[in-house]
């Protein structure tokens, strides 16, 4: 018990010392970041290829923007991609400049979206800290330190964060956009909006403070990621809260909205103005209608799921700490609407996180197409209510002695609920680690990969993955039954990290392997062996993968009825080169019953034959093929 109370004492002493330091604090909080930030975003970013097949379609419009210079209309294979606003693109267009044409420059513009998210974030809760105990008029540098490494931690080492901060897509950009412009809204809110630098009252100033322009310059930045859920969702988030606390129209003249709305407009209408001027009703119909209210309204590209599904998102995206997100959103007792609006403006910063995971959750529940990276802007939420659950075990005694009732946001933790938690954890964790050993019953095939379930039980990452969470399982309930509460979420992070770098990432290097690492080979043949002018077919399946490496047009065909019809009224057209080249899947190319003096075989990868099939002459000097 001695060594226990020495320890604490020493690291209440080292964390002091930080604080009374500057220079050092700034440091310290430095590496922090960059430790967890490369772990979870940089590292092997671009040691894997493009993932079919979502991500190759922004990595070739944003190639074609590159080398064509259009930067209004977004391109993809020949045709007009309207599925997502420019900003994307424009990025990895950037980085294309910057680093080249590669998979690092897809996927930046994500991983530096995810990292400053975290670095605003972890900004957000020394700063919400410091206050507290500037209002308590104590000092607790270990529970300030403790917790903001500890939600910076949780937002970057999640399941459903590290996909999409590693995959070149909008999802990350438009997260980091929004969940940044939330936090600077509270940042503006929380310092009373229209304070000088000196503390007085500014009541006639025509510009808001810096945080609340930076919350409309990433409103913009949002919505040029993905459109009016860029707007409606932060704003909605908003008003549910200002209204709930009873400062709406007080704060709402803070903002300065009117100014606010220009800088919004000013800043994002124009690229909307340019591709309506150029596109017209199609991109209209098309991004407005098809990609936003239709997605809300009905059931786009078969994305259908229960009621329930955002229930099990959370609960696997945000795991392993997602079974204390209950614990966290009932302690916060938010129905209590008197104390809440009695409390200091920054003292409602777990009541914000808590409109803010309940908005979005809510809101994309309602929305009838249902994916898993639309709660992906919750996930920051989520990361600051269990931090703030554990913030209570950050400081010392005699700290919590002194603080005045009436200055707590939230009142101590029921050790009963807490132990409840802490076992649904070591349960979560076993079922967990007993679903990872039996993986191979659990998922279903990939045509794309032979002998698919023999393969990864050969990688041994299964046995891997469950022992990792077994382990932790059994710490997490050794820590339950000696009652230290405080190094239970460690275990957790630390259980994650482990499974991140021996699990994930081998799995990773292991799929791209054995499923694109086929079509990436199969792409550099094309370009070695294809003619001028020369057609590319792809038969019975999409894999916008090959237009990217490639960089040729492909003609996409689903059946080889269909394959064969066309190859013929190719062949009567007389076109030169006299041949196609034809990529399908083994069983589809079989099926097309072509003999052997129909074709070329080029090369087999994988699941996949590309062949060059020569337009045949007949008697009549036509060219066909029969």
């Amino acid at each position: 018990m001695n060594m226990k109370l020495s320890v604490k004492h020493n690291v209440d002493q080292w964390f002091n010392k930080i604080a009374k330091n500057p220079a050092q604090s700034i440091t310290v909080s430095i590496l922090w970041l960059i430790l967890i930030g490369w772990i979870a975003f940089g590292w092997n970013l671009g040691s894997i290829g493009l993932i079919d097949e979502t991500e190759p379609l922004f990595a070739e419009a944003s190639r074609q923007m590159f080398v064509t210079g259009d930067w209004i209309t977004p391109f993809f294979n020949g045709d007009t991609r309207f599925d997502k606003p420019a900003l994307i693109y424009w990025c990895q267009a950037i980085a294309y400049a910057i680093i080249g044409v590669n998979e690092w420059a897809v996927r930046l513009p994500s991983a530096i979206a995810a990292f400053a998210l975290v670095c605003l974030a972890f900004y957000t809760i020394q700063w919400y800290f410091a206050k507290q105990d500037e209002l308590e008029q104590v000092s607790r540098p270990t529970r300030r330190y403790f917790t903001s490494f500890i939600a910076a931690a949780l937002m970057a080492l999640n399941p459903e964060t590290i996909i999409w901060a590693r995959t070149g897509v909008s999802d990350m950009l438009l997260t980091g956009c929004m969940a940044s412009a939330l936090l600077c809204f509270f940042l503006g809110y929380a310092g009373k909006g229209d304070e000088g630098a000196g503390g007085e009252r500014i009541t006639n100033a025509l510009f808001p403070n810096k945080w609340y322009l930076a919350f409309y310059v990433l409103i913009a930045g949002a919505i040029l990621t993905k459109g009016p859920v860029g707007i409606v969702v932060p704003g909605l988030i908003v008003t549910v809260f200002l209204l709930y606390v009873g400062k709406f129209r007080e704060v709402l003249r803070e903002m300065r909205l009117l100014v606010g709305v220009l800088i919004i407009l000013g800043l994002s209408v124009p690229w909307y103005a340019l591709v309506i001027w150029r596109n017209g009703w199609n991109y209209i119909n098309a991004f407005f209608g098809y990609h936003n209210l239709e997605r809300f309204t009905e059931v786009v590209n078969g994305h259908s799921a229960p009621w329930y599904f955002y229930f099990l998102v959370v609960l696997l995206g945000f795991a392993p700490y997602s079974v204390y997100l209950p614990l966290s959103i009932v302690r916060l007792k938010f129905w209590q609407r008197s104390h809440w609006r009695s409390l200091e403006r920054f003292q409602q910063f777990g009541l914000f996180a808590w409109f803010w995971f309940a908005t979005i959750f809510g809101f994309f529940t309602v929305a009838v197409t249902k994916l898993p990276s639309y709660v992906l802007p919750l996930m920051p939420a989520a990361a600051i209510l269990v931090a703030l659950l554990w913030s209570d075990f950050f400081q010392n005694t005699e700290a919590r002695q002194t603080i005045p009732v009436y200055s707590s946001p939230t009142p101590p933790i029921s050790p009963s609920f807490l132990r409840v938690s802490g076992w649904v954890n070591v349960v979560f964790l076993s079922v967990l680690a007993t679903a990872l050993f039996n993986i191979t019953h659990i998922l279903g095939t990939d045509p794309a990969i032979s002998n698919f379930h023999e393969q990864i039980q050969r990688t041994g990452l299964p046995v891997i993955a469950g022992v990792i969470w077994l382990v932790c399982a059994v710490l997490v309930a050794g820590l339950l039954l000696s009652r230290q509460w405080k190094q239970v979420i460690g275990i957790n992070l630390i259980g994650f990290v482990a499974f991140l770098i021996f699990v994930l990432t081998p799995a990773s290097f292991f799929i791209d392997r054995e499923r694109q690492l086929p079509l990436r080979e199969l792409s550099a043949v094309i370009l070695e062996t294809k003619q001028p002018n020369e057609e590319l077919i792809m038969l019975g399946f999409k894999k916008p993968s090959v237009v990217f490496y490639s960089h040729i047009h492909v003609n996409y065909l689903g059946s080889p009825q269909e394959a064969i019809e066309h190859i013929k009224n190719q062949a009567a057209k007389g076109l030169k080169p006299a041949s196609v080249l034809l990529l399908a899947e083994q069983k589809k190319f079989l099926q097309m019953d072509l003999q052997p003096d129909d074709y070329k075989n080029l090369s087999t990868k994988g699941a996949y034959n590309l062949v060059r099939v020569p337009f045949k002459k007949k008697k009549s000097e036509k060219m066909d093929i029969s």
